[in-house]
């Protein structure tokens, strides 16, 4: 069992108790009544009050606090990076984050003791969350996040960490990476995701009640789940790899960004014009009209239209909503309610994603070395003892290499007919690529590129369709890997890309 330790000032407490002073929603004081309240001996945990530099009430704090807590100030404005600066701080063996408008019951740190003790198998833990509500909407909110809590914490395999009321080993949650401030509350599910992927158990202790208070404003949802989404789209932008990455779940708005990519479908639109000014293409002029809207749209309005239909269906979910919480039934604005944030998240997305293409990152390959985004590729699948994905009969890919000659070695198994008998013409930047500069080999093309001084360029191809036996699908070139490089054998050994989506 565990003991409570003397209370010499040389002895660490069992528990570093971190409450971050944003978003109090005015309830501040309550929280810190909850934690001086526990019947457990106050030498087991110790109360660490981070506070942001917008703080108003810190004479208040000061006097209330006395020497029962230790304020730690920091610059940090979001309570992820206030939790993450107080571990830094912090001397328990666990770690216990909360949040400063939730309180717990007097008897919290005693039930936490006894999981530790009853539980070794667990890293962490999390405790149940008790909704305060005071109107209509924050009946209706708390209905929806408590639903969303109940799944993670009892059925789903790993999204178990809440930041309301989490307690961890430290070391593990070192060894995990921590909370990241900058990806906002999405940096639960990393977190969490981490401890999962590394073999750690995080259970659920329902008896260790904590009251939430929600606040019922849509204002501060809307600021809530743009946080989340700024912190999702930043981190997958960034192409990690850490243990638990693999686990995340890939928004659709993610997943299909590069649809909307004006740049890409201009090139492909080219692709198409050119190729069919050549006299190759479609003998039906029906598939080429098709084919034709196919790159339109894209290339003329890019992500404009996706945004503009996402923004209208918020403005509707809300209008709807702002009118039922004065006049409509407790069920229309819980439905009404969860139709607004799934709109909201929706317009977030991408106006994120928008952002991020702006910034374009090099580090976000998409499809081999050297490649930054791709346009017109169907999914991933395995035949004739191959893994690659089918192109559509035009394609367009951004590459990087290095001012001047590159190398770019597009793998493409003979799955259709020899690769000299498929006849595909490759553009670069809109010009046809010269033949004389590209080799047809058994299973490549290999192309000498001249890329501008930014080293960054568009390369494009068509080739007649290929419709597969019991297939709706246009279908292209398949491809298994494109690598960019100075020399040809710079890529022989290059992995295969991966698909994500």
């Amino acid at each position: 069992m565990l003991d409570a330790p003397a209370k010499s000032g040389g002895v660490s407490p069992l528990f570093s108790v971190i409450i971050p002073l944003e978003y109090h929603r005015g309830q501040w004081e309550q929280s810190w009544l909850g934690w001086t309240a526990q019947t457990a001996d106050q030498s087991l945990y110790e109360i660490i009050l981070v506070v942001p530099p917008d703080f108003t009430a810190r004479e208040e704090l000061k006097v209330l606090a006395g020497d029962r807590a230790r304020l730690e100030f920091t610059e940090s404005e979001h309570d992820i990076g206030l939790c993450a600066f107080g571990a830094t701080r912090a001397r328990g063996s666990y770690l216990f984050f909360t949040e400063s408008h939730c309180w717990p019951e007097p008897d919290v740190i005693e039930l936490c003791i006894r999981a530790i003790n009853d539980h070794p198998d667990w890293a962490g833990f999390s405790c149940r969350s008790v909704p305060i509500c005071h109107n209509r909407l924050s009946v209706a909110e708390a209905a929806m996040y408590q639903a969303d809590i109940e799944f993670g914490m009892k059925q789903h395999p790993w999204r178990k960490v809440l930041d309301q009321c989490f307690v961890t080993r430290r070391d593990v949650y070192e060894e995990c990476g921590g909370l990241r401030e900058e990806l906002g509350h999405f940096a639960e599910w990393v977190l969490a995701a981490g401890y999962f992927a590394r073999g750690y158990a995080i259970g659920y202790l329902e008896e260790a009640r904590f009251h939430h208070y929600y606040i019922g404003r849509l204002g501060e949802l809307k600021k809530f789940t743009l946080d989340f989404v700024e912190g999702e789209i930043r981190y997958l932008s960034e192409e990690r790899r850490d243990p638990g990455s693999e686990l995340l779940e890939i928004p659709i708005e993610w997943s299909e960004r590069d649809k909307f990519d004006a740049s890409l479908a201009r090139n492909a639109l080219t692709a198409l014009v050119r190729y069919s000014l050549s006299g190759r293409g479609w003998k039906q002029p029906d598939e080429k009209l098709r084919a034709f809207r196919r790159w339109a749209a894209p290339a003329l309005l890019g992500d404009h239209r996706a945004r503009i239909a996402a923004r209208l269906g918020v403005v509707h979910a809300r209008a709807i909503l702002a009118a039922l919480t004065m006049v409509g039934s407790s069920e229309a604005i819980a439905r009404w309610l969860k139709r607004y944030i799934a709109a909201l998240i929706r317009l977030q997305r991408l106006d994120c994603i928008r952002r991020v293409r702006r910034q374009a990152r090099p580090a976000a390959k998409v499809r081999g070395g050297g490649v930054l985004a791709q346009l017109g590729f169907h999914c991933m699948e395995s035949s004739a003892g191959h893994t690659f994905c089918w192109s559509e009969p035009q394609a367009a890919v951004r590459i990087k290499g290095v001012p001047g000659r590159n190398i770019v070695r597009i793998r493409s198994p003979a799955l259709r007919a020899p690769l000299e008998k498929i006849g595909a013409y490759f553009y670069l930047d809109g010009a046809r690529v010269d033949p004389a500069a590209i080799v047809i080999g058994r299973d490549s093309y290999t192309l000498s590129l001249y890329l501008p001084p930014s080293g960054i360029a568009t390369l494009a191809w068509a080739c007649p369709v290929l419709r597969g036996v019991g297939d709706s699908r246009c279908l292209g070139l398949s491809i298994v890997a494109i690598d960019v490089g100075q020399d040809a054998r710079e890529t022989e050994d290059a992995p295969p890309f991966t698909e994500r989506e």
